[in-house]
């Protein structure tokens, strides 16, 4: 008959207290000096583990607080938009006007917002006035002064310091809205006109128009410069995967 646990004879007892000396209930200090160390080491390795454990997370973290602090403000879509276009232009600047309907284009197809910024250059006679104006336009609506802004590049060619106050007349008349002999008289649109020229400055802005893809992702690099315009579509492809 089998047995489901083995008990020790009298024999194997006394080979145990031979051995090592003791009987059951009484265990030599140093077996139990030795646990008691064992135990400590033990219990060491594992708080040391913990706190680099933990050591590692909180460096993590900071690293990527420390990477969204970084990231400009400008360089982020609107609230509510995964992705967004942002662009700084020059009114006057030619090639802005070679880069606004393909942007347009862009934004229409993949659904997302552009965000403009004023950046007129200062060798440019008639962009900064032309931004001003701009954003008397936008004091009606947003979508009214960027369709000022598309007007103004679709006659950029004929527009000169004198006769840029024409065509805004027009264009105002043109959409039933009333345009001031003075559009600026507490200089509230020149500033913000010069804010958005700061904005610029303060990420390295060097020519217009510049032109980002930007995305609200919290890790990895959350905007990219497009340098080349025909890669738009490609680009904003990759980042609304991500």
């Amino acid at each position: 008959m089998a047995c489901t646990s083995a008990t020790p004879n009298l024999h194997s007892k006394l080979t145990l207290q031979r051995r090592f000396g003791y009987h059951k209930g009484n265990v030599p200090h140093y077996v139990i000096l030795m646990t008691k160390r064992t135990m400590k080491n033990i219990s060491r390795n594992l708080f040391a583990s913990w706190l680099l454990l933990a050591g590692s997370i909180m460096a993590i973290s900071a690293s990527s607080a420390a990477q969204e602090q970084t990231v400009s403000p400008a360089l982020r879509p609107p609230k509510g938009a995964q992705v967004a276009i942002v662009i700084f232009e020059d009114l006057q600047c030619p090639d802005c006007r070679r880069a606004a309907p393909l942007v347009e284009e862009a934004a229409r197809t993949y659904k997302i917002p552009v965000v403009r910024h004023d950046f007129p250059l200062p060798f440019h006679n008639w962009s900064y006035d032309a931004a001003i104006i701009a954003r008397y336009f936008d004091t009606h609506s947003k979508e009214l002064g960027n369709e000022f802004r598309d007007y103004i590049f679709a006659n950029q060619l004929e527009i000169t310091p004198q006769n840029l106050r024409g065509f805004a007349e027009k264009f105002a008349a043109e959409h039933k809205v009333d345009l001031p002999f003075v559009v600026d008289p507490d200089g509230k649109l020149a500033a913000l006109v010069n804010a958005d020229k700061e904005l610029g400055k303060s990420i390295n802005l060097q020519h217009t128009p510049t032109l980002y893809v930007v995305s609200n992702k919290r890790s990895g690099k959350p905007f990219v410069e497009v340098v080349d315009r025909s890669q738009l579509y490609a680009l904003i492809d990759s980042m609304m995967k991500e």
